[in-house]
């Protein structure tokens, strides 16, 4: 008899999900995860009192009430409301559009000038089929605010010239006639109270967790003791690269403390759309729990090509990739004893509602 029904590789959000989902239902699992702490990339880490996102801003938001419902089981969240700020060589505009954005980039007032104008600007910008992400935005939203605003910080996020990326990067561009300068259109939004680590840490009670633990160096112990693995890593990865790499994009952090510094930019997150400034944006952390205490820390976020050994945030979502990935699913339907999920074992990007959502479901899936 196996010690565990499952063994599940990744102790962030999609791990703790579906572990602790499997637990309420009476099954014995073990979570073990290579870094040396659990909560994946919405770990958090007290620094002077300020709860520091070691790996990029995470603002939980849905819509969904199973999943914020969930959610709320493990922490009480805050009210915070993303409002981002876009800094273009010193010129200051809101995020996503609205009129705060459009009054700034033309002068309008009311929803009506500014409609007129984007039409106006739409009508100036690619009217055909668009081949291309810098198409696709041209037609959606015209020159102005894709020159200032979606340009520069998208070709650097991606490292490629924007004529280069596949149009289906921007779907569609939210354009809001109002003064609403909330990020999110969702009916739930917020930050765990203390943080996202203690969160994970409720969502994992009583269950057992072995941090500093790779699972590709101990497969052949950890396989032993389990009926069946979850493995949330890179599915390439588990397959040795037998079918080669899969793309991703990367990101490298530079995090400061700055005890003298009460306040340094005013707002959780700025974006620098400009193409010149290196880093996409800086984030200063006391701003997601409204601290008003001594100092505060501030991260600047650098976008990075990826290679083995550097954690893999963004697919790269393009025909070569996605045929890879099928290919190595077909790997995967073959092999009984392992189930892939989250962002990496399912290459796509998920916010974490998606991912609490998703892991619930595979669950029922798995265990029906």
């Amino acid at each position: 008899m196996k010690n565990f029904d499952f063994l599940i590789v990744g102790a962030g959000l999609y791990g703790a999900t579906f572990a602790r989902t499997a637990t309420d239902k009476g099954y014995r699992c073990l979570v073990v995860d290579r870094r040396n702490n659990i909560g994946g990339n919405i770990y958090t880490e007290a620094v002077n009192g300020i709860n520091v996102h070691r790996y990029g801003a995470h603002i939980f938001h849905t819509s969904d009430r199973t999943a914020w419902d969930f959610a709320c089981r493990f922490a009480q969240f805050n009210r915070y409301t993303n409002t981002v700020v876009a800094n273009y060589k010193g010129e200051l505009y809101s995020m996503p559009f609205n009129m705060y954005t459009f009054n700034k980039m033309w002068g309008v007032i009311t929803p009506a000038q500014a409609r007129a104008k984007l039409d106006e600007q739409i009508a100036e910008g690619f009217t055909g089929t668009p081949s291309n992400l810098e198409e696709q935005a041209l037609s959606l939203i015209g020159p102005d605010i894709y020159n200032k605003l979606i340009k520069g910080y998208t070709e650097k996020q991606w490292g490629r010239p924007a004529t280069e990326l596949p149009a289906f990067i921007i779907k569609r561009l939210p354009v809001r006639l109002t003064y609403d300068n909330n990020y999110f259109n969702d009916s739930y939004q917020g930050i765990p109270i203390g943080g996202y680590t203690g969160w994970i840490e409720n969502m994992l009670e009583g269950i057992e967790v072995r941090t500093g633990t790779d699972f590709l160096k101990e497969r052949d112990g950890l396989s032993a003791i389990s009926e069946k693995i979850i493995y949330s890593g890179m599915i390439d990865e588990f397959y040795g690269y037998c079918l080669g790499e899969l793309g991703y994009r990367s990101l490298r952090f530079e995090t400061e403390l700055m005890p003298e510094i009460d306040d340094f930019q005013g707002n959780a997150v700025i974006n620098y759309t400009d193409s010149e400034t290196p880093y996409t944006r800086i984030i200063e952390h006391k701003h997601f729990e409204f601290g008003t205490g001594k100092g505060t820390v501030v991260t600047r976020e650098y976008p990075a090509e990826w290679k083995r050994g550097d954690e893999p945030y963004y697919p790269l979502n393009n025909e070569l990739n996605n045929k890879r990935y099928a290919d190595y699913c077909e790997l995967g339907e073959n092999d009984i004893h392992v189930e892939f999920g989250g962002r990496l074992g399912k290459y796509r990007y998920y916010d974490m509602d998606d991912t609490i959502l998703d892991a619930m479901a595979d669950f029922k899936r798995i265990t029906k």
